[in-house]
């Protein structure tokens, strides 16, 4: 039988073709889809899903793991996730035999290799869309480790997760299909042509490996993890030791369908972890691993880049960067403030797209009059406190603070302006979250300081913390905006200018500087936020990340293709 007709005979690619037909169009003309509905409503997800989504991760807590003990393990038992908001989780998971698991990941891959891409696609779908059905469940479990809040867990860690892991599907059939299965190859003879028939293998790279990290354990996790399974390599998922629950939920998710399906359920296992273990060093330092997928800090980011470069691993790197702002004008102050507001608060600017830099000469025109720069720094604090002023909707949206560096950072704005002679224009405080009193919820602060205060400001301050840089001129920030980003990296970038020739040498800097634009936003839509099928989390351009969710070099480089061809008479 083909590899064609294989295929076409396995059933899963039948539930699923209208969705892959779909995905791939969209991803093809980059337009708006979504298949996964973004919003908690009764009406989409049932009267129930609430309750039964919180039933459901409730019942994980305090207890063994036992959907992963089938996973070959070393007898031991490792977990201290404690939520941000207070409670500690007590899960405990097996921990994974590496040895053994990664026997059985490459004891599995002919099966799945030769099962075809479409095959493979399918059974990622059925993954993905058993993971919507329990988005309640997950959310709850990303918001316990992560500190987002309800909501933006639910979407993050839900739906808009599962888009992007139904384009990191799509992304990589559209490669694998672009090579065809089998072609008769003629040659132009003096009597006969020559006539070979020429046969394309998809061949993966080799066992996977995937690194969470606490903040986005599914949104920044399910592209690599998708990526590499559609394209044929088995994956170790490696979560972070904080946030290990919702990775728990997809793997057990997966293995599942694996088995239902056919295939070794070895295809996809968890790693967890202790802090302080180093199994992300020791996983990356296996020979057996070919491929890499990493969010996290520079340091250790930086070291996969360079020992994978040596050793001829592929790895995939989301690391730190200094997100900028250029402020020139603006017809809609009260809109740029609302959505510079927002920006800011959201998740208490613990997203690697939220911005930090905001580049601001002495005077801006707005459609309310010129203000100078320190009247623009002071309506921008109004607006911000505006937003947060009651708390117990503030907590909606800033979430609570994942770690100690953060909250250090939270504080830190008194000792940041007497270090550089600049102003706190409003100081980051805390928060009561109404139903978690143990929570650690901030708002964030501004500092103004000037052009020259560079050793301050190209450093990421991960989380609550905002620099109003002073410029001489529209001119003067473009060029800082663009020397910063080269140096330091970036995830995302704006600029607010009601000047054509400015936004087109805005649009300039952000392509030397290889990070993408958002121009003049003042509704709905936030530079903090990427759409799956249409914008680009990343460039892969500058030092804040080597890859793009989702380009074709985040998927292609997953496979090989080998060659069999033989005469025909």
């Amino acid at each position: 039988m083909t590899l064609e007709a294989m295929t076409l005979a396995h059933p899963i690619v039948t539930t699923h073709q209208a969705i892959l037909d779909e995905a791939t169009d969209a991803l093809s003309n980059r337009r708006f889809y979504t298949r996964y509905p973004e919003v908690p409503s009764t009406r989409v997800y049932g009267e129930t899903a609430a309750a039964d989504g919180l039933a459901a991760y409730l019942a994980h807590l305090d207890s063994t793991y036992a959907g992963l003990l089938s996973q070959p393990t070393d007898g031991t038992f490792v977990g201290s996730e404690v939520s941000p908001y207070g409670p500690a989780l007590g899960v405990r998971y097996p921990h994974l035999d590496l040895d053994a698991a990664i026997a059985a990941a490459q004891a599995a891959i002919p099966g799945w290799r030769d099962a075809g891409a479409r095959v493979r696609a399918a059974v990622c779908v059925e993954m993905i869309e058993r993971l919507h059905k329990r988005s309640h469940e997950m959310a709850n479990a990303v918001m316990h480790t992560s500190g987002q809040s309800f909501i933006m867990a639910f979407q993050a860690g839900g739906p808009h997760s599962q888009d992007r892991a139904l384009e990191a599907v799509a992304a990589a059939l559209i490669e694998q299909e672009r090579v065809p299965e089998s072609v008769i190859w003629e040659k132009p003879g003096r009597d006969a042509p020559i006539r070979m028939q020429k046969d394309y293998r998809i061949v993966p790279r080799g066992v996977a490996m995937m690194v969470g990290c606490n903040t986005f354990p599914t949104w920044n996790g399910f592209p690599g993890l998708f990526a590499s399974l559609a394209t044929g390599n088995p994956v170790i998922v490696k979560p972070h030791p904080r946030a290990i629950l919702p990775l728990a939920i997809t793997v057990e998710l997966a293995r599942e369908v694996l088995v239902e399906n056919g295939f070794d359920a070895a295809l996809v296992q968890l790693a967890a972890e202790d802090d302080g273990e180093g199994l992300a060093k020791t996983l990356a330092e296996r020979p057996e691993v070919k491929v890499i997928d990493y969010t996290g800090g520079p340091g250790f980011g930086a070291w996969l880049e360079s020992y994978g470069a040596q050793h001829g691993k592929l790895v995939y790197t989301e690391k730190a960067g200094i997100n900028s702002i250029v402020v020139d004008s603006t017809d809609n102050l009260r809109g740029m403030l609302a959505n510079l507001a927002f920006s800011f608060s959201l998740y208490t600017g613990q997203m690697c797209t939220a911005p930090q830099n905001v580049f601001v000469p002495e005077q801006i025109t707005t459609d309310e009059g010129v203000l100078s720069f320190d009247e623009f720094a002071d309506r921008l604090a109004a607006a911000i406190t505006r937003l947060t002023a009651d708390e117990a909707k503030a907590v909606e949206v800033t979430g609570a603070t994942v770690n100690p560096q953060v909250r250090a950072n939270s504080t830190a704005h008194e000792e940041i302006a007497a270090k550089t002679g600049g102003r706190v224009v409003l100081a980051s405080r805390p928060v009561t979250h109404p139903a978690y009193p143990d929570a650690v919820c901030r708002t964030p602060g501004l500092v103004a300081v000037a052009a020259g205060d560079q050793a301050v400001y190209c450093k990421e301050w991960f989380g609550p913390v905002v620099f109003l840089i002073r410029t001489g001129s529209t001119a003067e920030s473009l060029a800082l905006f663009t020397s910063t980003i080269i140096e330091h990296g970036a995830m995302t970038a704006a600029v607010y200018s009601t000047d054509e020739e400015i936004l087109d040498d805005a649009r300039d800097a952000a392509a030397e500087a290889g990070v993408n634009l958002s121009e003049n936003l003042t509704q709905g839509i936030y530079v903090n936020q990427a759409a799956a099928f249409s914008d680009y989390h990343g460039t892969g351009a500058n030092p804040a990340a080597n890859a793009s969710y989702t380009d074709a070099a985040f998927v292609a480089g997953r496979f090989r293709v080998v060659t069999s061809r033989r005469h025909l008479a």
